[in-house]
């Protein structure tokens, strides 16, 4: 499950949901610090040499002969079986963390965008609204010698007014400002957002009702586990971390002893935050982050801070409920803003400044964050060439003008009926599925039953475009540009609170590479950009494009059903619509699950937290199992052919393994260890072969090999 946008939001999240989040989130976004090793220069230096922007997307089926490795028993190993020979040809790029079949298809994307932003840049006639709005962005922002020359000069107002703070009475106001300055989306919440976040949701007890959302936030490290583990390798982290805090502040001026000083402070203050913030497992209870609070009782939850003058600086004077998520992190906030000296909470606002603009600024600041967010804590060795960053951008802040023209030109009416089409089958395969159990009561399935008929398939693009008419793009005004975007953004989902919930939002963009499951929206999510080869293909037979693309339409689905989708009920309400005998088979099913992918390691001697994982690993099961079924019911009166020397049962799971294949670094699967709820490409694909019998059946699997079990877990 993914937190990052709406409180409640599942993704697919592949491989490419790192490299979005960095891409993002300023991550990724700076100068080299060393060279590449040798195993990979060539590499780089091939993609740099064709480092251009396309006219056309590229082609690569979606089952590729020649990324298999033939050598490997599928009944032993169906990943490595499916992948060995792109794992050995893809190796990691020297710009990039990790890569895999999804960030490779991201970044084909993007070029083909490239093209379409530098046409657009470098013409001023015969442009619409929205196409010199992105044309323009992108010239401001490939105009590298101007951002260089400015300096921190574009940051001065800001730090001027956190200098002219004269008592803590004055922070809230202040406050307020730059959260509105700070992105909040599916990909981009870890920038910005001192102190905490405020940001608009559904009320999870009815989904209908709009209200102020009262976060947690205020941490520069990526997971509040890292203040709080004592192993050596977070002490580490957590010194190196002290260390870049410390070169950001003398960046803005000041002397070594008061910097180091000042990093202290700041390390301090986020500990604290950080010790009084629920665990990401935790947090994926939704009974654990509901607390309806009035306004005086959120006020009371804080006497140190002035709600008053914050609300008003954000533009919702009148507001008066909110969602508090986590009480006691509020509790420890108000702690430490009384304890905290004025001086040290403008180091931390001055920080958090830095911070949140330095993918924007100059070199200085760029080396400096790119040095620990991306070489140390990810181990990326090399700089996104700038075209990259400005794109990634420009599909943050004006990402459905963006997506016009990737819809426009890449994807046509037949791809959107034809998942339309599929996702309807694997609907269909769900509804008898649920109508068959022998574990569910036929009250629970009344329940069941209604949740899947109320669920909203959303395909391709937006119904009705965001207007983006209000938000001035300057050809000479990079910054500015972005935090008029941002502005415009928060002020437009803020302005949500206390009005009738609009449906037809998305969350993702449509050139994005992922697919997503929101449960309060009951919808399930495809994006044109996860919509195309080598993930869905209609040059190719139906058994990968249902192993692949109908797997990934199941694992949404599947979503709503997961230990966390099944406790919303049809209309994205929090509500227990189980009976008790029926929640605890439920439970006892997903724990097999829990128990089995517990046993996987990552990396080094860690294993996969398989509670933060289990809504993505029961997804996975379910959703391949459905995406099988629907295939069957799909082709039963077709005679299907062997292809490749593969009958089509081995196609459909080979087609499905293909879609994870990937190559890591072990120092973002040591971040991805504490944060991300997707276990490795791997286990996604064995830990759900395993549990198949179909897949035994296809490759005449025998008792005792490594994907042979009795003991199958099976929810969905």
């Amino acid at each position: 499950m993914l937190c990052w946008g709406n409180l409640r939001m599942k993704g697919v999240a592949l491989g490419v949901i790192a490299l979005l989040l960095s891409a993002s989130s300023g991550q990724n976004s700076n100068p080299p610090i060393q060279s590449p090793p040798s195993g990979q220069a060539a590499s780089s230096q091939a993609r740099s040499a064709d480092d251009r922007p396309t006219t056309s997307l590229s082609y690569t089926p979606s089952l590729d002969v020649s990324s298999m490795d033939k050598s490997v028993d599928p009944c032993a190993d169906l990943y490595t079986y499916s992948c060995g020979g792109w794992m050995k040809t893809n190796p990691i790029p020297a710009d990039q963390e990790q890569w895999s079949v999804y960030a490779k298809l991201y970044e084909d994307n993007q070029r083909f965008l490239w093209g379409i932003l530098q046409d657009l840049s470098n013409r001023s006639t015969g442009r619409n609204a929205n196409q010199q709005k992105i044309g323009d962005y992108f010239g401001a922002c490939m105009d590298e010698a101007a951002v260089e020359k400015a300096g921190l000069a574009p940051l001065e107002g800001r730090l001027q007014q956190i200098s002219a703070l004269r008592s803590k009475a004055e922070i809230p106001a202040l406050l307020g400002q730059e959260h509105l300055l700070s992105p909040e989306g599916f990909f981009t919440a870890s920038r910005g957002w001192p102190m905490f976040r405020f940001v608009s949701g559904q009320d999870l007890g009815n989904s209908e009702h709009v209200i102020g959302f009262a976060r947690a936030g205020g941490l520069g490290l990526p997971d509040r586990d890292y203040y709080t583990k004592t192993d050596a390798g977070s002490e580490k982290i957590r010194s190196q971390y002290v260390d870049h805090v410390q070169k950001t502040m003398e960046l803005l001026g000041d002397t070594p002893d008061k910097a180091k000083a000042e990093a202290a402070a700041i390390m301090r203050f986020e500990t604290e935050l950080a010790k009084a913030s629920l665990t990401r497992v935790e947090r994926r209870d939704p009974y654990k982050l509901y607390h309806k609070m009035t306004r005086q009782q959120l006020q009371a939850l804080t006497p140190a801070f002035n709600w008053d003058a914050y609300l008003q600086a954000v533009g919702r004077p009148r507001d008066t409920e909110f969602n508090v998520t986590e009480p006691e992190f509020y509790k420890s906030l108000n702690r430490q803003m009384v304890a905290t000296s004025l001086e040290d909470l403008k180091a931390y606002l001055r920080w958090n400044a830095l911070r949140a603009d330095a993918e924007y600024l100059s070199s200085k600041p760029v080396q400096e964050d790119f040095d620990f967010y991306d070489r140390i804590l990810h181990g990326s060795q090399q700089l996104r060439p700038r075209w990259k960053r400005c794109l990634a951008f420009i599909d943050r802040d004006l990402g459905e003008a963006l997506g016009q023209e990737f819809v426009a030109r890449a994807f046509t009416p037949e791809m959107k009926q034809r998942t339309v089409k599929m996702t309807r089958e694997i609907e269909s395969a769900m509804e008898d599925d649920i109508k068959e159990l022998t574990w569910m009561s036929p009250e629970t399935k009344v329940q069941a039953l209604a949740k899947l008929h109320s669920i909203v398939n959303k395909v391709g693009y937006p119904d009705k475009w965001r207007d983006y008419s209000s938000v001035s793009i300057q050809r000479g005004d990079f910054l500015g540009n972005v935090h008029r975007a941002i502005a415009f953004e928060s002020r437009r989902t803020l302005a949500k609170i206390g009005k009738s919930l609009e449906r037809g939002e998305w969350e993702m963009t449509p050139p994005t590479v992922n697919a997503y499951y929101n449960d309060q929206m009951n919808d399930i999510n495809f994006p044109a950009g996860v919509l195309e080869p080598p993930l869905f293909d209609p040059k190719l037979d139906d058994a990968p494009n249902y192993g692949n693309t109908g797997g990934t339409i199941g694992h949404e689905l599947t979503h709503g059903f997961d230990d966390e989708g099944s406790k919303f009920d049809a209309k994205g309400n929090l509500r227990n619509w189980w009976t008790k005998q029926d929640e605890a088979e439920f439970k006892r099913r997903t724990d097999c699950v829990a128990d089995q992918y517990a046993q996987y390691t990552i990396v080094d001697n860690i294993k996969i937290n398989s509670r933060l994982t289990l809504g993505e690993d029961v997804a996975d099961l379910g959703g391949e199992v459905l995406a099988y079924v629907a295939w069957k019911a799909a082709t039963k009166d077709q005679a299907l052919k062997e292809r490749d020397g593969f009958t089509p049962e081995q196609r459909f799971f080979i087609g499905y393994a293909q879609w994870a294949c990937e190559n890591d670094r072990p120092e973002n699967l040591r971040v991805n260890a504490i944060t991300n709820p997707h276990s490795p490409g791997k286990y996604r694909i064995n830990g759900v072969a395993v549990n198949m019998p179909e897949f035994q059946q296809a490759f005449d699997c025998k008792a005792g090999q490594a994907l042979v079990r009795e003991d199958r877990c099976k929810v969905w």
